[in-house]
């Protein structure tokens, strides 16, 4: 047998156990797109208090794991290492703070992540459709994979000009794609 062969029956038992895990667990990828839809319909609805409230709730969740790395670091001031859980303590310290306190210059942060973050997403849907290309309706994930990049390329054009409302709608979009892909894998899936 060569590689080649190999490899397709490995993609071939992938798919089946995809398949199977579906079929047994149809309602929870139905209510896992359900939320989606509904995550990504807030979002689109109030994009900027949307972006707002991320900004600030990875601040506060960056200041109290800040202040858990300094307590630790001077816990255990003998401990190798004390300068760098120091300094990662501090970091995320500064950084929760400012995101706190100005979440417009945090907005503007984060909204160049999330472009990296759509464009490994949109990598990463776009393999695992391919993986389950001959299953039914592995197209709705190419095409939330698809659309992710896009998402990414367009942010990154208009990074400066939008970044106060165009992540929490971005982000509610690909919310809804894949809310949508889901439900409809989900139904598909309850049939059989």
């Amino acid at each position: 047998m060569s590689k080649i062969d190999d490899i397709n029956i490995e993609i071939q038992h992938i798919q089946q156990q995809m398949q199977e895990y579906l079929q047994i667990h149809w309602r929870l990828f139905l209510a896992e797109g359900i939320l989606f839809i509904f995550l990504g319909l807030c979002a689109i609805v109030v994009p900027q208090f949307f972006t707002v409230a991320i900004v600030v709730f990875l601040g506060w969740i960056l200041l109290f794991g800040g202040i858990v790395h300094v307590s630790r670091a001077f816990v255990f001031a003998n401990m190798p290492g004390f300068g760098w859980w120091l300094f990662m303590g501090v970091l995320q310290v500064i950084v929760g703070y400012l995101f706190i306190t100005k979440p417009v210059a945090g907005a503007l942060t984060l909204t160049m992540l999330m472009t990296v973050f759509f464009a490994l997403e949109g990598v990463a849907k776009i393999s695992l459709a391919l993986m389950m290309r001959p299953l039914a309706n592995w197209g709705f994930i190419l095409f939330s994979g698809i659309t992710a990049l896009v998402f990414a390329l367009i942010i990154w054009i208009s990074w400066s000009e939008s970044a106060q409302w165009l992540l929490g709608l971005f982000l509610g979009i690909n919310m809804i794609f894949l809310g949508w892909s889901l439900v409809k894998i989900s139904l598909h899936h309850k049939a059989q």
